[in-house]
């Protein structure tokens, strides 16, 4: 298996996109086609000591970053590291892409170069978020602000076969992101969206309000782009203040000390459990071949969980699976 990866993609990038590769070449038996600036990826490589076995080089001269406008792809950076990887996707090359980079190009790229799959109307943004038992999938999470019903209810199917066949979560449990849990709750996008889901045949479990979500009432949570997204800058804010706040106690005065020391384990797990790093970023559903966005800040360890996902994402066979769910839906039909 070949996974296409771009290596200027991030704030830590080269390095520790290339360190988190070669980890994943002897720890996942795969293959490397980097992306980006070859000579300075070679330096880097060497400087650190990180071998490039397994690994080839396609050089692209520039980079999208975080200031560049999400249609620089198409055109200003079509030279890019993320454009060029992926095309190469397109072409073949490779079984899937993961970046880091600039989101709102990686969503118009594979839109417009790698392409939907047939009949799904959004590509959106996935990511696998850890809950009181496992984890979860928000769907979509800020690729699209403005949705219809029949968009929410394909994320439910994208996100329910990856949930499967990716997290190994058996009949997952889909929800919709509500103000409340009766069936009247919402505006018209909940109440047509609520209609679909119930008539579909995923294991819908019905609305969710937010501060259920934590607590395993779902595996995978329906929401339009907007209100996802909020839900997942909150949900990461409030873990990393809880965090901080835990180790202020635990560090307070030497009587505390002594007592975190005998949690020590506990903490670290509870740590560990709530750290997004293991979970790598977010696979792009509806995207006719595997993308996968890694977080902006990722290092080595986040790289080598986001192409773990990865393999099992190309290993599950998600996309012709989406293919042949959408497909029953008559009403999904393929628009702009």
């Amino acid at each position: 298996m070949k996974m296409i990866v771009d290596a200027f993609g991030g704030d830590n990038a080269p390095l520790e996109i290339i360190k988190g590769c070669a980890d994943a070449v002897k720890g996942l038996d795969i293959d490397i086609l980097l992306t980006g600036r070859e000579q300075e990826i070679r330096k880097v490589a060497k400087e650190n000591g990180i071998s490039l076995e397994r690994m080839e080089i396609c050089d692209a001269p520039e980079v999208i970053t975080m200031e560049d406008s999400a249609g620089d792809i198409m055109k200003r950076k079509a030279n890019s590291s993320m454009a060029v990887g992926l095309r190469l996707l397109a072409q073949g090359k490779g079984d899937a892409f993961v970046s880091g980079g600039n989101s709102g190009a990686l969503v118009v790229g594979a839109t417009l170069i790698v392409k939907r799959i047939k009949r799904v109307r959004r590509i959106a943004f996935a990511p696998v978020i850890p809950k009181s038992t496992g984890c979860f999938m928000l769907i979509d999470s800020g690729a699209n602000v403005d949705c219809k019903p029949e968009m929410l209810q394909q994320f439910g199917i994208m996100g329910s076969i990856y949930m499967e066949k990716v997290m190994g979560i058996q009949n997952p449990r889909v929800a919709l992101a509500n103000i409340g849990v009766e069936d009247h709750k919402g505006g018209e996008l909940q109440h047509s969206t609520f209609a679909l889901l119930k008539n579909s045949d995923l294991n819908f479990v019905g609305n969710i309000e937010a501060r259920d979500i934590p607590d395993d009432a779902g595996d995978v949570i329906v929401a339009d782009g907007f209100t996802g997204n909020v839900i997942l800058k909150l949900y990461e804010g409030v873990a990393l203040m809880m965090m901080d706040k835990l180790k202020g106690i635990f560090t307070k005065n030497v009587k505390n000390k002594l007592a975190a020391a005998t949690v020590l384990n506990d903490m670290k797990a509870l740590k560990k459990n709530f750290d997004y790093n293991e979970y790598g970023g977010a696979p792009l559903m509806g995207c006719s071949k595997p993308v996968f966005k890694t977080h902006g800040s990722a290092k080595a360890k986040t790289v080598y969980n986001a192409l773990r996902l990865t393999k099992a994402y190309v290993e599950g066979n998600v996309v012709a699976e989406i293919a042949s769910s959408v497909e029953k839906y008559g009403s999904t039909e393929h628009k702009a």
